[in-house]
């Protein structure tokens, strides 16, 4: 069968871009708009304007078809028979609550080529309730009115593995009001289906719970599990082992129990905060209380790492030369957003530090958000004449490691492991102290 669905996607972020990477590769005709117009210019010479595995491959392979246009122009999304809003929510600059002013601005945009019936479907992580509002924004300035329907499609991409996450998620949730608006999305992602992934339908309020909900579990087994960090540390204990242990009861699972220096990035900091900051305006601010403290022990850990660097050269990092590995707030990403890597640099070098950072992918990003930190152009660099050198993003290039060769380029070989994942008997045997977080 010929497909022959036209989309369009309303911004072309992180998600956005991915998104309608995705929605080319699945068959359609794609159309992604965004106001900005050098982001536009990247995407349409098949250039990704961020570091996303596969993703490259994917955007030239579509590029060139006719099949995937970008465009800064709403009025290409006229006839469209599906329009994906992937606009970015981050937090309020004067509170904890998310910044509706992007999404708002989307549909606003959006709708006046709104002449003929079609379904909008947000993608975005919102407040609950904003589909309601913006169903019936869209009626009222819609020309084709009531028929312009929205619906709730939450996204669930792991950076690093989005692109494999867009075209084989492990659920779709469908968030409709009517049985037309669910055939539309069975029918969008019909490929999706037929490969076996499942399909919870449920209300918009239900669609929009979803992914916070999901980032706010995510975020308390993170930070429980440097909560027992913080205890092991003062009991002698190995919290890599105890995560072993626990991890192997099923109702508790081993993945996200990695204790470090906690967690970043774009979505999880931001979303739980702003679903504190919605559950105090619906009057449940007591359900969510939780969250404060999951935020605050994440926030803990990096203050933990910039003492302990500071205790291992004598009490005063001043013109003491720091190593710092990683800048992402993880690996296979660009991503700097909430970095606990690039915080913990930032600190030690308001501190009086000679920080050296080195990233494979993130140095271009962090220079936008640091540009007084020295950057080097490889570890080695990185961490010659250093006094500790601070394991902070868990890339494979940093595993690999010779830690013998390293030891004779720094000044006193200390390594402090924020991520737990090198080998600790290997650097120890190569004569390195090796502080890991919440080992012995």
């Amino acid at each position: 069968m010929i497909v022959t669905m036209r989309i369009s996607v309303i911004g072309t972020g992180y998600l956005g871009a991915v998104h309608a990477v995705g929605m080319a590769e699945l068959g359609y005709t794609v159309v992604g708009i965004d106001v900005d117009a050098e982001k536009v210019a990247a995407l349409a010479r098949g250039e990704a304007p961020f570091y996303e595995p596969g993703l490259d491959e994917l955007l030239a392979k579509h590029a060139g078809t006719g099949r995937l246009t970008f465009t800064t122009d709403f009025a290409a999304a006229a006839g469209a028979d599906v329009h994906f809003v992937c606009v970015g929510t981050p937090q309020r600059r004067d509170g904890l609550a998310a910044d509706m002013r992007y999404v708002e601005a989307a549909v606003d945009s959006l709708a006046p080529h709104l002449d003929a019936a079609c379904l909008v479907v947000g993608k975005s992580t919102v407040p609950v309730g904003t589909a309601v509002a913006l169903a019936d924004r869209l009626a009222k300035t819609a020309p084709v009115g009531a028929g312009a329907e929205l619906a709730w499609n939450p996204e669930f991409l792991r950076e690093g593995f989005a692109v494999e996450d867009t075209l084989h998620p492990d659920r779709l949730v469908f968030g409709v009001t009517s049985d037309d608006a669910e055939r539309k999305l069975r029918e969008v992602y019909a490929q999706t289906i037929a490969d076996g992934t499942p399909v919870i339908v449920s209300d918009l309020p239900t669609a929009e719970l979803v992914k916070v909900s999901a980032n706010a579990f995510l975020a308390t087994k993170i930070s429980f599990i440097n909560a027992m960090a913080e205890i092991a540390e003062v009991a002698g204990a190995d919290v890599t082992k105890l995560a072993d242990a626990i991890g192997h009861d099923a109702r508790i699972g081993r993945k996200f129990l990695n204790a470090g220096i906690g967690f970043g990035g774009g979505c999880l900091p931001k979303d739980i905060r702003a679903f504190m900051a919605r559950a105090g305006e619906l009057g449940a601010s007591h359900s969510l209380a939780f969250l404060a403290e999951i935020d605050a022990i994440n926030l803990r850990r990096r203050q933990y790492v910039v003492d302990l660097t500071r205790d291992l050269v004598g009490g005063s990092v001043a013109n003491r030369r720091i190593a710092v590995l990683g800048a992402a707030f993880k690996p296979h990403s660009d991503d700097v957003r909430d970095s606990p890597a690039l915080n913990i640099a930032g600190q030690l070098h308001l501190q009086g530090a000679r920080v050296s950072v080195y990233d494979p992918k993130a140095t271009d990003n962090a220079r936008k958000v640091f540009p007084t930190l020295p950057y080097a152009d490889s570890a080695v660099e990185a961490c010659r004449d250093a006094s500790v050198v601070l394991h902070l993003t868990e890339w494979q290039e940093f595993r690999e490691l010779d830690p013998a060769e390293l030891a004779g380029i720094v000044e006193t070989p200390v390594v402090v492991d924020g991520r737990n994942c090198l080998d600790a008997d290997a650097w120890r045997a190569a004569g390195w102290t090796y502080r890991g977080l919440g080992r012995p």
